[in-house]
C-alpha cells in the first residue's frame, strides 16, 4: 500500500464484523473508513519525504476535490526531475524516468479498502497517538496474520483522517518504506496553476481496449490466501515484441503483478532481487506452450514471490489433467 498518492485508498462497505475479527478494533476500522472519505472529500497541499532502501526524496503534492472529481500533481524536489499528474486515478503525464511504460488501461482496476476483507489477513488496531508535520495523530497498525505480506503502521490525522505518516514493516520489525510530510495545508485548496503539468511532463498513452486483451492463458497453482485476480491483459513488448501476458492480484491493501513471456532461442538468467519492500523474481518455466519466463513484481516477501513464479501454469494443462 501507498499511503498517499499512493492512496486511492477507497473503503467499501461496512459489514457486521465476524468471529475472525475478534483481534482486530473497531475503532482501527473507524479510522480507516476516515482515511478513505478523506481522500475523496479533502482538498490538501503539501510536502512529503519518501524513504526506500536507505534512499530519501522530497515531494510537493496538490491535491483537490470539486465537482465529484479528484485532480492531483506530485513534483520531485530533489535529484532527476520527475513530475506526474492524475484525474481520478488516471495518470495524464509523467516525466523523468517515470516515463517509459507508463500506460493507462481502460478499465483498470481501483483499489478498493474493506475493513471486514483486510481482518480476514491482518489483525487491525490503534496503538496510540503521534505528531507529525505539527498536527495531532492517531497510530493505526495493520499486523499480518501469516508470513506472506507486511505489516503497516499509519498516523493519521485527528483533524481529517488523511495519512500523516506511513511505515511498511518486515517480519522482523525492520523499516522497507517510510512516508511522511513534513508540511500539510488543509485549509487552501490547490488552485489550477497549481494543478497544471510543467512542460516537461509527457502525455500517457491511454490503450484502447484492443490493445489490452484480457490474458486468459495462465493461471496459478498457488497464491498466498487471500490474493486475488483483479485485473489482466495481453499486450505486445516494444523490444521484444513478443505477447506478454499480465496479470494482478491484490488481497485488499498488497498488490503484486505475474509477467509471463515467451523465451527467445537466447539465453535469460533467473533474477531474484529486492529494493525495499519491492520484490522482482524470474524463473524460466517449461510448459506446453514452450519455454516462458515467468516474473512476479510487488511488495511482498521474497519467498512467497519465487513460490508464485513456480506455481505458475497453462490454463489448457489444467485441462488436459
Amino acid at each position: 500500500m501507498r499511503a498517499l498518492p499512493l492512496i486511492p485508498l477507497l473503503l467499501g462497505g461496512w459489514l457486521t464484523v465476524p468471529a475472525l475479527a475478534a483481534n482486530s478494533s473497531p475503532q482501527a476500522s473507524d479510522w480507516l473508513k476516515r482515511l478513505a472519505q478523506a481522500e475523496q472529500q479533502q482538498s490538501y497541499q503539501g510536502t512529503f519525504v519518501y524513504e526506500r532502501n536507505g534512499s530519501f526524496s522530497t515531494h510537493d503534492i496538490w491535491h483537490r476535490v470539486q465537482d465529484g472529481k479528484v485532480s492531483e500533481r506530485l513534483l520531485q524536489l530533489d535529484g532527476s526531475a520527475q513530475e506526474v499528474v492524475r484525474v481520478d486515478g488516471h495518470t495524464q503525464c509523467v516525466s523523468g524516468a517515470l516515463v517509459p511504460g507508463v500506460a493507462n488501461t481502460p478499465e483498470a482496476a481501483a483499489r478498493v479498502l474493506d475493513p471486514l476483507r483486510l481482518m480476514s489477513w491482518y489483525d487491525l488496531g490503534v496503538a496510540g497517538k503521534s505528531r507529525v508535520a505539527d498536527r495531532e495523530a492517531v497510530i493505526v497498525t495493520l499486523t499480518p496474520r501469516d508470513q506472506h505480506r507486511y505489516a503497516f503502521e499509519l498516523h493519521l490525522d485527528r483533524q481529517t483522517g488523511l495519512p500523516l505518516k506511513s511505515l511498511m514493516l518486515d517480519d522482523g520489525g525492520r523499516l522497507l518504506e517510510r512516508f511522511q510530510f513534513t508540511r500539510l495545508d488543509t485549509r487552501d485548496a490547490p488552485s489550477d496553476d497549481q494543478l497544471k503539468a510543467s512542460d516537461i511532463c509527457k502525455p500517457v498513452a491511454q490503450l484502447t481496449a484492443q490493445a489490452a486483451q484480457p490474458a486468459t492463458g495462465w493461471r496459478s497453482d498457488w497464491l498466498p490466501p487471500g490474493f486475488e485476480l483483479i485485473n489482466s491483459s495481453v499486450r505486445k513488448d516494444p523490444q521484444s515484441k513478443n505477447a506478454v501476458s499480465s496479470l494482478m492480484f491484490d488481497d485488499g491493501l498488497a498488490r503484486f503483478s505475474v509477467f509471463v513471456e515467451a523465451l527467445d532461442k537466447g539465453t535469460a538468467a533467473d533474477i531474484r532481487t529486492q529494493l525495499g519492500p519491492t520484490v522482482a523474481v524470474s524463473r524460466r518455466l517449461t510448459t506446453p506452450k514452450g519455454e516462458m519466463m515467468v516474473t512476479v513484481v510487488g511488495e511482498i516477501p521474497i519467498g512467497t514471490a519465487e513460490r508464485i513464479a513456480l506455481s505458475m501454469r497453462a490454463q489448457d494443462a489444467q485441462a488436459k489433467k
